[in-house]
């Protein structure tokens, strides 16, 4: 799908870190990105974390881009629907749709996913996984292919963990969402290859976003987002990522594989916002600890 300025597309869980740092990319082409999340200016945010897409579409309107902000909450069909249906009414046709939303978070700590057996967890953590995590990714990307098929071209990204590179991590909701994502975007590539509507899944790798920074800031561990166990990449890396594929004429030849930012990086030739490429994420499995 050939880079264009009148790229039009559709970001959501735009409202602070990747998302927004993909929107902004994005707006670096001259797109029109419509940024979809819960908050919004004048309200309070989601765990009290800042950012808003309307924030968003500002950055993306400073970047070279047009932002145009739409609250949604993606585990509401009817909602994702209208935004669907603003998309055709105002353009005509979607581009690029980048599934970014998430759940299992949503803390008053902005704790990380607990490692700790599933027998022990609340059914609600999954719950919030799928829904948010993966059923979101599907209604959205269901109501974006009636959008690409008038043209029979279009992108499908859904940002993920590459669970084909990592070992297991120790929380059956998050292992089983994760393995979701990755076979959903597969299964969406082979009935929408003949079409010319590639999906693929993009892994960052352990990122400076600001629900990261939130969550060691409200731990008291500030400090440590330098140190050698801190996020390894910030949110630019991949909103970069998925401007080189979104720009690829030849994007086909990968539809429904799971791709890393930091294998990206060496093959399309972009950095991170300081000029390095940090490498593909890995957790040391613990068999190798032994």
């Amino acid at each position: 799908m050939p880079q264009s300025p009148h790229l039009v597309a559709l970001v959501t869980g735009a409202s602070r870190g990747a998302g927004r740092a993909i929107a902004v990319a994005l707006a670096a082409t001259g797109a029109t990105v419509y940024v979809t999340g819960r908050s919004v200016d004048g309200q309070p945010t989601t765990d009290d974390v800042p950012g808003t897409i309307d924030a968003t579409a500002r950055a993306v309107a400073a970047a070279g881009g047009r932002g145009i902000a739409l609250r949604c909450d993606h585990t509401v069909d009817a909602q994702v629907e209208a935004v669907m249906a603003r998309i055709a009414a105002e353009q005509g046709r979607l581009d690029l749709l980048v599934n970014n939303t998430w759940g299992g978070y949503e803390d008053p700590q902005c704790r990380p996913v607990p490692l700790a057996p599933f027998w022990t967890q609340s059914i609600a953590l999954g719950d919030r996984m799928f829904s948010t995590g993966v059923r979101a990714h599907l209604v959205a990307s269901q109501l974006a292919v009636s959008l690409m098929l008038r043209r029979k071209r279009g992108l499908i990204v859904s940002t993920t963990a590459n669970v084909a590179a990592l070992p297991y991590m120790p929380n059956l909701f998050y292992d089983l969402a994760k393995h979701t994502v990755a076979r959903m975007i597969w299964a969406m590539a082979e009935e929408l290859r003949p079409h010319g509507i590639a999906a693929v899944a993009v892994a960052p790798g352990f990122m400076r976003g600001g629900r990261v920074v939130e969550a060691f800031r409200r731990a008291g561990m500030a400090s440590a987002l330098d140190g050698p166990h801190g996020p390894t990449e910030t949110p630019i890396y991949l909103g970069r990522a998925i401007v080189a594929l979104a720009s690829d004429v030849r994007v086909m030849a990968r539809t429904g594989q799971i791709l890393e930012a930091g294998t990206l990086s060496r093959e399309y030739g972009f950095t991170d916002e300081n000029g390095t490429q940090p490498p593909p994420f890995r957790v040391p499995s613990p068999q190798a600890a032994t």
